[in-house]
């Protein structure tokens, strides 16, 4: 009997090869259309070249048999990524360092006598801390003469989102989520404040760049004969990453950025949960954490400084760049913020609603933090003890998470601009909800706080 496969569904575009699972074990088919490229890639140096400076996804060849149609060269083996994240759940570091990191692979790429045919900042993935380019088959040939044929996905996956965030508001990522090929260069140009007319690498980029492909969308247009030296080649991707570099986000407070200078957290009480916090990883013994409400990391790092690979999401988006830079300064290989609305998590989006994966298909994780959250979920939002339960034990197979009750002074600032009509945000009524769906298996008071930690275990799953 042959063994289960399923394609990747988000890897069906490229007429090169796709990924597949087989037996849960990722692989990549490399089409025999694509074998010139392939065969150059690795025997001119530059997979190796990439991969030992890890820029690419490391790979093996694995044995053709594994095909899963007849039109396959050869058969990878990927090394996996931890996490996969989307460019709508990055801080604008994020997106900044994947766009330079496009940009360098592709000068890299020239030397070799290779070029990308793909931009896409779906190619990119967070590895150990630092953006990798996961996409082995978007290289091609060099062809002389020919322009950059990624230019335009470059500027609308990267240079659009950038400088709208920069300039006008850091929430313009999540237009990836309408527009899953980059944001336009019209809609950007419409949006942009007049003066970015006046900087000449967003005017040719951005404003130039979106009249025209307004004035030749009509026109049939030979791209054979449109040719342009090497120098020129190399000084577009030169102005690109200049332009890119100079983009900046100013960094103001925002909400929730300055929440740990603004807590109820006495000295005592906030060393005495990151102990519990320590007591229980040590029990549970995680491989993964989720973080859900990380704010700037500071109890993500309780669990990825014990090298537990840790997602430290958080809905404020200050909040996320403040924790990425800090874990870049550090060096921080265990740790990936990202952005993340619980309210309203990331979908999934795409063809047939399944390129992009929404947050529960990428899980379960192992662990789940859900710390100084049930009180913003349950009274901010309305949002049922019930609900939140169930939709953890989604998510996780431990939970660790924190009931803040009334009397906290975080929640009575909450009540303090709307009725209390709260009956059910008890202590007893948290503990008897999310006795369906988990087990709690430690109940642990935090000193010199009305707050209690509880270490839960997920039922079986059906």
């Amino acid at each position: 009997m042959k063994d289960s496969a399923s394609e990747v569904p988000g890897s069906f575009r490229d007429p090169s090869g796709f990924l597949f699972f087989k037996n849960k074990i990722l692989y990549r088919q490399v089409n025999t259309i694509y074998k010139e490229d392939y065969d150059h890639l690795i025997n001119s140096g530059l997979y190796k070249k990439l991969s030992e400076s890890n820029l690419l996804v490391r790979h093996k060849e694995a044995n053709l048999s594994f095909a899963e149609s007849e039109s396959a060269y050869k058969v990878l083996k990927p090394e996996p990524i931890a996490f996969i994240s989307y460019p709508y759940e990055w801080c604008f570091s994020q997106l900044k360092d994947a766009a330079l990191t496009t940009l360098k692979i592709q000068r890299i790429a020239i030397e070799y006598g290779m070029s990308l045919k793909d931009a896409s900042a779906y190619n990119i993935q967070f590895q150990h801390g630092k953006p990798i380019f996961i996409d082995t088959l978007s290289f091609e040939i060099l062809k002389q003469g020919r322009p950059w044929i990624a230019y335009r996905q470059y500027c609308q996956h990267f240079l659009s989102p950038l400088i709208l965030m920069s300039s006008k508001d850091y929430h313009f990522n999540q237009l990836f989520k309408q527009y899953i090929d980059g944001i336009p260069l019209d809609l950007t140009s419409k949006i942009l404040p007049w003066y970015t007319r006046l900087i000449p690498g967003i005017m040719i980029h951005i404003h130039l760049h979106a009249r025209s492909q307004k004035y030749y969308s009509s026109k049939t247009i030979n791209i054979k004969k449109k040719k342009i030296g090497r120098h020129a080649y190399l000084g577009i991707i030169d102005n690109l990453e200049s332009v890119t570099r100079k983009i900046k986000l100013q960094l103001k407070n925002s909400v929730w950025s300055k929440y740990y200078e603004d807590t109820n957290y006495s000295p005592e009480a906030f060393e005495h949960k990151k102990k519990i916090l320590e007591t229980f990883l040590g029990e549970i013994n995680p491989d993964e954490v989720w973080d859900l409400g990380a704010n700037i990391g500071i109890f993500s790092r309780t669990a990825s400084n014990k090298g537990i690979r840790t997602i430290s999401f958080d809905i404020d988006s200050i909040a996320v760049e403040k924790n990425y830079r800090d874990c870049v300064s550090r060096n921080e290989k265990n740790i990936l913020p990202l952005l993340l609305d619980l309210t309203n998590p990331s979908p999934a989006i795409g063809w047939e609603n399944k390129e992009r994966m929404s947050l529960i298909e990428r899980g379960p994780t192992d662990t789940v933090f859900a710390l100084a959250l049930i009180h913003h979920l349950a009274i901010s939002n309305n949002l049922p003890f019930a609900k939140v339960a169930a939709f953890l034990y989604k998510l996780c197979e431990s939970l660790v998470i924190e009931f803040v009750p009334k009397s906290d002074s975080q929640v009575q600032r909450l009540l303090a601009t709307r009725e209390d009509i709260f009956d059910r945000y008890t202590q007893p009524d948290f503990e008897k909800e999310f006795s369906i769906f988990f087990t709690i298996s430690e109940v642990v008071k935090i000193k010199d706080s009305d707050r209690t930690l509880y270490l839960m275990q997920a039922k079986e799953k059906n």
